[in-house]
């Protein structure tokens, strides 16, 4: 694994990380681009912007956060990392989303909301009452 900018444990961290999520250093390709936006004659003239692409997940990640094509090399695998776990988690927070709907909607109204609830119905009925159409009298004169 490469070398780093940042502590070796922040290191040791992306290198476990890595490891958990089952992805390789040969999956990624990396690229070197320019950035783009302030930054002068070192935008312009260094290729500080790291794009990485996980092959095997079709994931593409760039990263040009900061000045030094090294950090953003770091940040980039991290952000990588970000992707593939919620890409491999998406399916079951779904579910727990889910759940938690179901769970609100069956929880039961505190006695206040209720009255309110009940009270804005009311309301809706009477306005709907008012729509009805006016019956003429019969008036024989």
């Amino acid at each position: 694994m490469p070398s780093y900018p940042v502590s070796s444990d922040k290191e040791k961290q992306l290198a476990e990380r890595m490891q958990a999520l089952s992805v390789r250093e040969q999956d990624i390709d990396e690229q070197f681009v320019r950035s783009s936006g302030a930054g002068g004659q070192n935008v312009n003239k260094v290729a500080s912007c790291v794009v990485l692409h996980h092959r095997p997940s079709g994931i593409r990640v760039k990263c040009q956060r900061e000045r030094s094509q090294a950090l953003n090399r770091f940040l980039a695998r991290r952000i990588l990392l970000d992707k593939i776990e919620a890409n491999q988690k998406g399916s079951v927070a779904a579910e727990e989303q889910r759940i938690a709907k179901i769970r609100r909607q069956k929880r039961k109204r505190s006695r206040r909301a209720k009255l309110r609830m009940l009270d804005e119905k009311h309301r809706q009925t009477e306005k709907k009452q008012r729509r009805f159409a006016v019956r003429p009298e019969h008036n024989d004169t």
